[in-house]
């Protein structure tokens, strides 16, 4: 179920979004009975589904990661790259597996759709998540979202839980800003067309670029102490989920709430 993509790809394209997902959702993986990650639309090459394993294997050895792409011809050319722990499959938002995964990074699937699509595909993909248990713990299984430019210096997802989306990053190279507002374009298919006034994302973006002109003087050490003094001045009107360890990634990360479409 699903359009078939353009099927860009690129080796290391999506290392920020890998990264991220490693620290944030490394302890439910590890936790997890049938630890089960699914590259969603992976792609005309494979890269992103191999390179997925290594860094989720990092931090939690058990994990499969099953690769899905609608295209047959795509999960054929894929298979000679099968090996323990990884396999290709045809399929699509059904998400035609036999578990409920734990992950489903979908990372530049759903540009192509139109916005009013997206809330029904998201829905769809949240029901496949494993469900939470309260009583261990746990949230639930996680779906990450997001859009990158062709190399993977400027990325922006949304996270989501079984219950619906949790938070929205915004990461990039830090050398490649002129201001923070230049990440507005890899914006996901949610907000992308939400960056106008009077829209919440808008709003945000505005502040960021003002809170980084405020913290010029920062450069001087560096493109990362100047964007850690901007979003610590952000933090302060805006409600970030994290802190400085991730801020030194190049990355900050916001409630959905406070971004989401008016009428969401």
């Amino acid at each position: 179920m699903g359009t078939v993509t353009r099927g860009t790809t690129n080796p290391n394209r999506l290392r920020r979004m890998d990264r991220w997902i490693a620290h944030v959702h490394g302890a439910a993986l590890r936790r997890a009975a049938e630890p089960v990650a699914v590259d969603l639309g992976y792609g005309a090459a494979p890269w992103t589904a191999v390179e997925l394993l290594g860094r989720l294997r990092a931090v939690a050895p058990r994990v499969r990661v099953v690769g899905l792409e609608i295209e047959p011809d795509r999960v054929a050319a894929a298979r000679p790259y099968e090996r323990v722990g990884l396999v290709f499959r045809h399929g699509g938002f059904e998400i035609p597996i036999a578990q409920r995964p734990v992950l489903v990074r979908a990372a530049n699937v759903l540009r192509q759709y139109e916005e009013g699509e997206v809330a029904g595909v998201w829905e769809r993909l949240c029901a496949r998540l494993a469900p939470a248990d309260p009583g261990g713990g746990c949230r639930g299984g996680l779906l990450v979202e997001g859009t990158c430019d062709e190399v993977g210096r400027r990325h922006v997802w949304v996270a989501l839980g079984p219950e619906g989306p949790r938070t929205v990053t915004f990461a990039a190279r830090l050398g490649s800003l002129e201001r923070p507002s230049d990440l507005a374009e890899r914006l996901p298919k949610a907000l992308i067309h939400r960056n106008v006034s009077g829209e919440p994302v808008h709003a945000f973006l505005r502040d960021f670029d003002r809170a980084w002109a405020a913290a010029a003087p920062y450069a001087s050490y560096g493109a990362r102490q100047r964007w850690i003094r901007a979003v610590r001045e952000l933090a302060a009107d805006w409600p970030v989920a994290d802190g400085p360890g991730r801020w030194r990634q190049g990355e900050v990360t916001v409630l959905w709430e406070a971004l989401a479409p008016r009428g969401w």
